[in-house]
């Protein structure tokens, strides 16, 4: 579908920007995960005869299904057997989205936003969304003393981790229903919108270069734990308290070549997911684990804690909430209302779940046409 001017700008920016997670080294588009002794290793037959599948991923709690299946816990590589999982793990979607375009990786944990733009830019041919893996995890999180009530962001500087990035359109959508006007390319207007690495956004808060952040977890929790207040937590704008966050996406030409593949990421994304909820005490741990491995360090209990409680770990891709956020992308002026039909694929994902006695998902109509 054709994008506005101003939306044009976005996504060409958007998915020029690489940016990678700190204290992990430039690989390409993005930076492999470090190694481990202790890391689960391919054994039996390959699937196929491929020898590897390249699976991106952030180092956030959002993407607690990536960070677990891929750890030491190992769901995902036991079901490829001999196909070995390699990581590499992203700071922001459209960076992943180019990587996913270029064959630099064949799978993807990413959010919405991204999964969108991807779409709509490659009129459909780029990417299949084929499952869901997170709701929720998204705070507006303010300066106490600068920011007391949702009536007083005119004027200040609020904090998203990237250009076009899924938090990036929910507060732009926010601040329009608002009658606050922000150029989104720019982000100048009533509200300064400042594009932040999540790295980078703590010490940015803690200097006061900025006055909040719309941001997930762990950076909402950590900027909780440097005096931070949130003031919206956005999944009381969703009906149910439910909307897509993370999902599982996939290179069309890898699911056409390597559906045997898919689906056995599919299985161990489901049985991570699983696991986490029948043991969150051990879960933290592993997701801990997994981010000191890619981001340099874990998190302390107070970080740690909230961040993973505020996170609902789900299979449903929740495919009428990708529908709503692509709304808020028109509302922003970011994009003409897209075509999503097709976007999903959720055929393996519901024989998994059928094979586990579990229920089935729905695309919402968006799917396979």
């Amino acid at each position: 579908m054709p994008v506005r001017p101003a939306g044009r700008r976005l996504l060409a920016a958007a998915v020029t920007l690489p940016l990678l997670i700190a204290g992990l080294g430039a690989c390409g588009y993005g930076s492999q995960a470090k190694k481990d002794d202790a890391a689960p290793v391919a054994k039996g037959k390959k699937l196929g005869g491929l020898d590897k599948v390249k699976i991106g991923y952030f180092a956030n709690t959002t993407h607690a299904s990536a960070l677990v299946g891929l750890g030491n816990k190992g769901f995902i590589q036991k079901e490829l057997g001999g196909t070995q999982a390699e990581g590499a793990v992203f700071n922001a979607g459209p960076a992943e989205i180019e990587a996913l375009n270029s064959g630099a990786i064949d799978i993807g944990w990413i959010g919405p936003s991204p999964s969108i733009n991807g779409y709509t830019k490659s009129q459909g041919k780029s990417l299949k969304i084929i499952s869901g893996s997170a709701s929720g995890g998204v705070s507006l999180v303010v300066n106490p003393k600068k920011i007391k009530s949702l009536d007083d962001l005119k004027g200040k500087t609020i904090a998203t981790p990237q250009l076009g990035n899924t938090q990036d359109v929910a507060l732009l959508n926010y601040l329009a229903e608002k009658g606050l006007k922000v150029d989104p390319t720019s982000g100048k207007g009533d509200v300064t919108v400042a594009r932040t690495e999540n790295k980078v956004t703590p010490v940015a808060f803690k200097s006061g270069s900025i006055d909040a952040a719309w941001v997930p977890e762990p950076t909402a929790s950590k900027l909780v734990a440097e005096g931070g207040k949130v003031l919206l937590d956005e999944k009381t704008l969703w009906k149910d308290g439910k909307f897509v966050i993370t999902n599982l996406i996939v290179s069309q030409k890898f699911l056409k070549e390597h559906p045997d593949v898919v689906e056995a990421v599919l299985r161990g994304s489901v049985k991570t997911n699983a696991w986490i909820k029948d043991n969150p005490e051990e879960a933290k741990k592993a997701i801990n684990a997994a981010l000191e491995k890619d981001a340099g360090k874990p998190l302390p209990p107070e970080v740690l804690d909230p961040a993973f409680r505020h996170v609902e770990i789900t299979d449903d891709p929740l495919a009428s909430t990708l529908d709503r956020e692509a709304d808020h992308a028109v509302k922003a002026g970011l994009l003409e209302k897209p075509d999503l039909k097709g976007i999903y694929d959720l055929t393996l994902l519901n024989k998994v779940l059928k094979a586990e006695g579990k229920p089935e998902v729905d695309d919402a109509g968006l799917g396979v046409k």
